[in-house]
């Protein structure tokens, strides 16, 4: 049985840092990503990481602010987030692919074929 499992969320005031974790079990992924979704809105992208940790992208509004990683010998991949801003208030979600898209595609919800149950975060201002 696939699972991805995320920790690490909470409440912060603006400004300050949390370390999201995700461990994936069941399987490996080629890419592992993280998502938001903010009340009332869309699923949207936020950064991404392949197997070998060379290639990371990220969304423009967590550029410079987040960095992903992932730790292949024990399937996680964690999300670093300084710098926030009450904007990045949403559930995360850590998603697992195991599709070779290009960069574009891995910034969209049907590049993954796995997903975990999702942590809060809330920035207050």
């Amino acid at each position: 049985q696939v699972q991805l499992v995320e920790s690490g969320g909470g409440l912060v005031q603006a400004g300050g840092s949390l370390r999201l974790s995700c461990a994936a079990s069941g399987r490996t992924f080629y890419t592992m990503g993280w998502f938001r979704q903010a009340p009332g809105k869309k699923r949207e992208f936020v950064a991404h990481i392949t197997s070998s940790g060379g290639n990371t992208a990220y969304a423009d509004s967590v550029k410079g602010r987040f960095t992903i990683s992932r730790d292949n010998t024990k399937n996680t991949v964690a999300l670093q987030m300084n710098s926030l801003e009450p904007e990045d208030t949403a559930v995360y979600y850590c998603a697992g692919g195991s599709t070779r898209y290009s960069l574009l595609l891995r910034t969209t919800t049907s590049a993954y074929d796995y997903w975990g149950q999702g942590t809060q975060v809330t920035v207050s201002s």
